[in-house]
């Protein structure tokens, strides 16, 4: 298997939860830590995208935005531009459901005709913030589209050979019902704490 860096998206505003969703507890573990715990086996490494100062305390290292306030596509271009291997999985800390399957699969389906391997949601909904992205391709593309005043990972998938994994590719994996279970507020924290 080829070498692949893992980044987690810790750098939103949280507005809609009220607080630091990252630091939120499922359980004996953060959101954070769940989605640490099942990147790393499949990745030589795990960094945090967002304020290296509010995760000072954490063992992780911290790679802050290029580009504050530019959202998702901003993370995925931090990630980009601090990452050392051509393959990069990135995944935001508010997907807690994530598991290791879901990764391996994934980065399964990697090759040298895409540039990024997107799942979609049961709904069809391509989900651009639990998926793989290629350096060499992606980085320059998100710098043109920052340049232009683009915001959303959408714009990115349809300017590089992406390659969406339909939900039926995945729902063979354990838990794979609430792989893209987005924890956004308080209502979707008490859900998923059952």
């Amino acid at each position: 298997m080829f070498d692949v860096q893992g980044f987690i998206l810790v750098g939103g505003a949280s507005r809609r939860m009220g607080q630091d969703k990252a630091q939120l507890r499922l359980g004996p573990e953060t959101m954070l830590e769940r989605v640490a715990d099942r990147l790393s086996p499949v990745t030589s490494s795990v960094t945090l995208v967002g304020s290296p100062r509010a995760y000072s305390g954490n063992s992780l290292p911290t790679v802050p935005d290029v580009y504050e306030k530019w959202g998702a596509l901003g993370g995925i271009h931090a990630a980009l531009s601090a990452a050392k291997t051509d393959w990069i999985v990135v995944v935001a800390c508010d997907l807690p459901f994530v598991t290791r399957d879901l990764f391996e699969r994934l980065k399964s389906l990697a090759g040298e005709s895409v540039d990024a391997i997107v799942p979609l949601q049961p709904d069809g909904r391509p989900q651009p913030v639990c998926a793989l992205y290629r350096r060499e391709t992606c980085l320059p593309k998100i710098e043109r589209l920052v340049s232009a005043g683009e915001h959303t990972p959408r714009t990115l998938l349809a300017n590089v050979r992406t390659r969406y994994v339909e939900f039926t590719e995945l729902e063979d994996l354990p838990g794979a019902e609430n792989f893209f279970m987005n924890l956004n507020t308080p209502e979707d924290f008490a859900r998923a704490k059952w």
